[in-house]
């Protein structure tokens, strides 16, 4: 299901038991959850290596969760189709790799999938601004991506604002995601901050009480101080 309004949380299979995958999915399912993130890393662009589109394919027929797939890739292009097929709903790629990105962010359009553009911590948001017209999510990484159970970076966070100052002024209608270092208060701090989609892998996969996680990540009504 694709959610065009409320705060989502997006597990992350990074984090799952990886001789288990399936169990781990089926784990979020059973929690009543709408989205898996599902990262896709080349051991290039990212220094590990991850999932592929075969184990897409095979999590795919068995759950009807929206697979939130994050390519972490040097050459995207050459793979949206393939995971397009496997059953990805959502193809992201990143802005850092010098490849062209608009024709990509079609590419995953036209084969069915909505897209988005993602940027590293370092990365300033302008990076992005080109493409916020022809994208579904943007996803602002929190941390430097390769590797879970990094501590969040709280200088994205000006970042993540300015973005969503762009969205409000040009009325346009993109999620805006955060990863890295994802739980229940840096969750909080990115919320006031625009952010309304949050990936989480250990802090929801090691959560002793998923139900009060899960409601602390997508309720809303954040008391906390802005």
């Amino acid at each position: 299901m694709y959610r065009a309004q409320n705060n989502v949380l997006a597990p992350s299979l990074l984090a799952g038991d990886p001789a288990h995958l399936a169990r781990s999915v089926r784990e979020v399912e059973t929690c009543g959850l709408d989205w898996l993130h599902i990262d896709i890393m080349d051991g290039h662009f990212v220094p590990n290596l991850t999932f592929g589109p075969a184990t897409v394919a095979a999590l795919r027929d068995p759950f009807s969760l929206f697979f939130d797939v994050h390519f972490m890739l040097d050459n995207p292009a050459d793979y949206i189709k393939p995971f397009a097929e496997a059953g990805a709903d959502l193809i992201s790629i990143h802005v850092e790799p010098a490849y062209d990105h608009a024709k990509t962010l079609r590419g995953i359009r036209d084969l069915g999938c909505r897209n988005g553009i993602v940027l590293n911590p370092d990365t300033p948001a302008e990076a992005v601004e080109p493409f916020l017209q022809a994208v579904d999510l943007v996803l602002v990484m929190t941390v430097q991506p390769g590797f879970g159970g990094q501590s969040f970076r709280e200088d994205v966070l000006p970042k993540l604002e300015q973005i969503d100052r762009w969205r409000k002024e040009r009325k346009q209608h993109f999620r805006l995601e955060v990863d890295g270092g994802i739980n229940v208060e840096t969750a909080a701090a990115c919320r006031r901050h625009g952010a309304d989609t949050f990936v989480a892998g250990t802090a929801f996969f090691q959560a002793p009480d998923k139900p009060a996680f899960m409601h602390a990540i997508e309720d809303p009504r954040d008391p906390s101080p802005a």
